[in-house]
């Protein structure tokens, strides 16, 4: 019998983007202030319907744009100035994720430096950088004092996933230097997986660890004092991709 695509019930493809940050010595997330229904007022993450010309790689990268400015660098390739690491994350099906409709969600992460307070576009009425546990925390109240509702959608499990991609990542694969400038220091670098986890480590533990890895940092040569005190040595990212030994995470 031929095909009958009307036999079938139509669904919508979206992407969402768990875009990550350290600002303040604390692991950031980018959220939009929903400016139209469903969940008018809520807080959501980043994203939209993936158009009918491009595929969801394109799409993510789109919305990245639109909501950072930033272009993707392929994963394989080191970071450039304005650079931010893009990948798939999960896709996200259940059939009531969406009130409007039948939407499948396909999550991407994006890592990036430091970056400027973002501007709102599209349906959002605002956005913000926000500490991750604050956007997962069910009711309470943020830093400014704000009521925190629950997460638009099912996007508090999105961005829960995403963190728990980029801790885990981050223990085997050099996807921190993701977080830095192109020249760092170690104890910037160390900063990223303090935030990131949550934890405190040893400086000098850590330094030894870093810099005796084969591939993860590479010397530029340089110093810089911006950190205040002596004079600290700059490294940019290596070569490697996978970190042997891995930067196993604390027990906490």
């Amino acid at each position: 019998m031929p095909y009958d695509p009307s036999a079938y019930p139509p669904y919508a493809v979206t992407v969402d983007l768990v875009v990550l940050t350290v600002r303040r010595h604390a692991l950031c997330a980018l959220a939009v202030r929903r400016g139209e229904q469903p969940f008018q007022g809520r807080w959501a993450l980043p994203g939209g319907f993936v158009r009918p010309d491009e595929d969801l790689s394109q799409a993510a990268a789109r919305e990245l744009v639109e909501e950072t400015g930033l272009c993707a660098h392929e994963p394989a390739a080191p970071a450039q100035d304005k650079g931010a690491h893009l990948e798939q994350l999960a896709t996200y099906g259940d059939p009531k994720r969406d009130p409007r409709m039948r939407v499948v969600s396909v999550a991407h992460l994006a890592l990036a430096p430091d970056l400027p307070a973002p501007v709102a576009g599209g349906d959002a009425h605002s956005a913000r950088w926000a500490p991750v546990e604050e956007l997962l925390q069910q009711g309470g109240h943020g830093r400014d004092g704000e009521q925190m509702a629950p997460l638009a959608f099912d996007h508090a499990q999105i961005l829960s996933d995403g963190v728990e991609r980029a801790r885990s990542k981050i223990e085997y694969s050099s996807l921190a230097t993701a977080f830095c400038p192109t020249e760092f220091t170690v104890g910037e670098l160390r900063r990223v997986y303090e935030a990131v986890w949550g934890v405190a480590l040893d400086p000098r533990n850590f330094h030894r660890k870093v810099t005796g890895t084969p591939g993860f940092l590479v010397p530029t040569g340089g110093t810089t004092t911006r950190q205040g005190g002596r004079p600290a040595q700059l490294f940019r990212a290596g070569g490697a991709t996978l970190l042997n030994p891995p930067m196993l995470r604390p027990d906490v």
